[in-house]
């Protein structure tokens, strides 16, 4: 037997280990399928940068025929779905500010006299904080609504071409970093949060410490309390880092009080370490806490309307969006930061992140003391 074949007899015993040691660990083995196999069907199916069903409002202060004609042409489209009237532009304005609605399409008293002169129909106000968002409804600033009116009109033969007007807000300049800067918070502190925590109890049991926790009078739920305490320190920081380099590089703005940034941050930054721990609970290796994060974090940058409008996903999409943390968040930083709403307009956000927090620290904890039994 010469020295090549001695060689490959040896790699080939080697190899025959790695796959069986690979085939009895259950929860990497499952990753290796499922990770591309289900992220594959959900992106393929949820990613669509064709935005279609954005919620907006009408304000129809013409209450004429014109208006009721011109309101089903926009909903014609598909581009939106009209999901609420407002009696006044000024109830929209704050309907735009808590997220309610990205758009608000104001048809004004005089509307029959405006389309009579050929002068502007009427007015979308927009939120231009999501540039993806407000593209689409631009699309909308000269849509031809003249054959529909012309039905309803004696005279046939002038030609109308009304337009709307558009008002953009919170971001007019239309600059994708003042988008982006906000989303990237909750990016960073989904990745480094789950990441820090995901591996604490793994860690503590590859060590050899979980023996010594055992023998200690530590409840499972203050472990899990002071597991997550210090990274909560580490996660305000780079919350400071992002938004303040975000600030003075980039020219974002912030504006929302800071006080309102840090409970909405708070919530998230919870969120996320309770999710770290729970998966903690789970794996039995590092490895396999990594692999855990990774399949957390991808549906966290994709659903969660940090790169791609939540609207334009299809309902099932938006299901598993709603179950991530990271998609609650970037509803609230971003309406906090550029559009000043605060925690209690976005009540909904902050309440699910409060609820995901206690049932994953309940959850974590459960899990621990049954490993601990």
């Amino acid at each position: 037997m010469n020295a090549v074949t001695a060689s490959l007899i040896r790699m080939k015993a080697i190899l025959v280990k790695e796959f069986r040691q690979l085939s009895r660990d259950k929860i990497t083995f499952g990753m290796v399928v499922m990770i591309p196999l289900i992220q594959l069907l959900l992106f393929g199916f949820a990613i669509n940068t064709d935005v279609r069903n954005i919620p907006v409002a009408i304000v129809d202060q013409s209450q004429s025929q014109y208006g009721r004609v011109i309101t089903e042409a926009v909903k014609a489209t598909q581009v939106v779905t009209v999901v609420a009237r407002y009696a006044t532009p000024k109830e929209g304005e704050r309907a735009i500010t808590a997220g309610t609605v990205r758009g608000v399409l104001v048809l004004p008293r005089d509307l029959d006299q405006r389309l009579a002169q050929h002068r502007k129909a009427g007015q979308w106000l927009v939120d231009g904080s999501d540039t993806m968002v407000s593209s689409a409804l631009l699309q909308l600033q000269n849509m031809p609504v003249d054959h529909l009116v012309s039905d309803y009109k004696a005279q046939q033969s002038s030609v109308m071409t009304p337009t709307f007007e558009v008002a953009l807000y919170f971001n007019p300049e239309r600059r994708t970093a003042v988008n982006i800067v906000p989303g990237l918070l909750g990016v960073i502190l989904t990745m480094t949060m789950i990441l820090f925590t995901s591996a604490a109890i793994v860690r503590e049991r590859e060590r050899g410490n979980l023996e010594l926790l055992i023998t200690t009078p530590v409840h499972s739920i203050e472990l899990m309390l002071a597991k997550i305490a210090p990274y909560i320190v580490i996660g305000l920081i780079q919350v400071v880092i992002i938004l303040g380099l975000g600030h003075y590089i980039f020219a974002v703005p912030i504006n929302g009080p800071v006080s309102q940034i840090l409970w909405g941050t708070l919530l998230f930054i919870a969120a996320s370490l309770t999710l770290g721990l729970v998966i903690s609970t789970i794996a039995r290796t590092q490895l396999q806490a990594m692999q855990m994060t990774v399949f957390i974090l991808l549906p966290s940058i994709l659903l969660s309307g940090f790169m791609f409008p939540y609207e334009g996903m299809p309902v099932p999409a938006q299901w598993i969006a709603e179950i991530l943390p990271a998609t609650h968040f970037m509803r609230m930083i971003r309406g906090i930061v550029l559009r000043g709403a605060d925690v209690a307009v976005l009540w909904k956000d902050a309440l699910w992140l409060l609820g995901f927090t206690l049932f994953g620290l309940l959850l974590a904890s459960w899990r621990f003391k049954k490993t601990l039994d």
